[in-house]
């Protein structure tokens, strides 16, 4: 459970303001689901909240939330929708990340981070039909053409999550033969969105396509150039730790669920509750031991983030070890849950059936499980 990860009254109170933010997701989960998009009042109520702002450095006004501390409101987020909690924690992931890299001119740094106190919503656009996943090193397909006074872009992102609701987003693109990053505008001329977002879990995210058409921008807007194959002298992505900490937030919501079935259902053919049946118990014994591990070694790894800077740049393999573990133990968790509760659960008006579809997402979300694999093999001949 969530609260044995509680350690202060500072997580106390941010977990507190996650889960009213929870019951919000939760009250609307069916129609996010079957809109496939987050009613734009609950976008509201977490900017007007703060909670979109938590990531803010406390120099600049917010309350420099550290990884920890990150994968707690999330994890309390997943439980009640998880398409609302993985899309906020993208744009909370990017501010964690940026406040730990600083990889901006430090003005333009500023800005953003007061313009997100004051209610902005960004996330990256990085995705491309023809590179794939960004990790894997593909050159974007999307042009940065310099031109006096600035740049101008041409292209097209897929799975721009919250693109509804996004004021501005990190755009990578190719410019000079590297790929850079560009701060871009949502409300900029050549900026649109095309809705092609139709899919089997994680429908809320409305992750469209983002088209880019001769946008022009400043010099300013150029914002942190890479190397070809997209590598730098940068931190690994431990800000990617939101996404686990989702997952393990539907596993939760499905052991509830089962433990309400067991715990509220008798058939005629036992004498005995249905939770005291042997083959029941030893499921939610096998669920209980999978998140066990998977959110002991999450929040180790993020605490570890946190306490010892020193080490950040060798804990790739550690990271998306996390990601790997947790993911997979909320697949088990989902499964057997379902197994718990019978044919029932894949009836579209019970609970369990979104939670399985959404956790299937969690597969797809990086980094991969072959690329945790390879990280992690390739870490025992260094």
């Amino acid at each position: 459970m969530i609260q044995q990860f509680i350690r202060n009254k500072r997580e106390e109170e941010l977990v507190r303001l996650a889960h009213k933010h929870r019951v919000k997701l939760n009250e609307s989960a069916s129609i996010i689901d079957q809109e496939a998009n987050i009613p734009s009042a609950i976008i509201e109520q977490m900017r007007t909240s703060g909670f979109s702002a938590l990531s803010v450095p406390e120099q600049y006004g917010g309350k420099d939330l550290s990884l920890y501390e990150l994968v707690l409101i999330q994890e309390e987020l997943g439980k009640g929708e998880a398409a609302g909690a993985l899309s906020i924690g993208w744009h909370l992931g990017i501010m964690k990340d940026l406040s730990d890299r600083r990889p901006w001119n430090e003005s333009v740094y500023e800005k953003l981070c007061k313009d997100v106190l004051n209610g902005v919503i960004i996330n990256r656009a990085q995705t491309e039909e023809e590179t794939g996943d960004p990790t894997r090193g593909g050159l974007p397909a999307t042009i940065a053409t310099p031109v006096e006074g600035g740049y101008t872009i041409t292209g097209r992102k897929t799975f721009t999550t919250l693109s509804p609701h996004l004021d501005q987003v990190i755009v990578k693109a190719t410019c000079d033969g590297v790929p850079s990053d560009f701060l871009v505008s949502m409300d900029q001329q050549g900026v649109s969105l095309e809705h092609t977002w139709d899919t089997l879990g994680m429908r809320g995210t409305r992750s469209d396509d983002l088209v880019l058409d001769k946008v022009i921008v400043s010099k300013e807007a150029l914002l942190e150039t890479y190397d070809k194959e997209r590598k730098t002298s940068s931190l690994p992505p431990a800000w990617l730790l939101h996404i686990p900490a989702v997952y393990l937030g539907i596993a939760e919501a499905a052991r509830q669920e089962a433990i309400s079935f067991v715990t509220s259902y008798q058939p005629n053919s036992l004498d005995i509750p249905l939770k005291d049946v042997p083959h029941i118990q030893d499921k939610f014994g096998k669920i209980s031991l999978s998140l066990l591990g998977a959110r002991h070694f999450l929040y180790s790894v993020a605490d570890q983030w946190d306490r010892y800077p020193d080490e950040r740049m060798n804990m790739q393999g550690q990271l998306f070890a996390a990601k790997h573990q947790a993911v997979n133990a909320a697949l088990e968790a989902v499964d057997l849950s379902m197994r718990i509760v019978g044919g029932r659960s894949l009836m579209k008006k019970h609970r369990l059936e979104r939670l399985y579809r959404d956790v299937r997402a969690g597969i797809h979300n990086p980094p991969g499980d072959e690329l945790t694999l390879q990280v992690l093999g390739k870490s025992q001949f260094k």
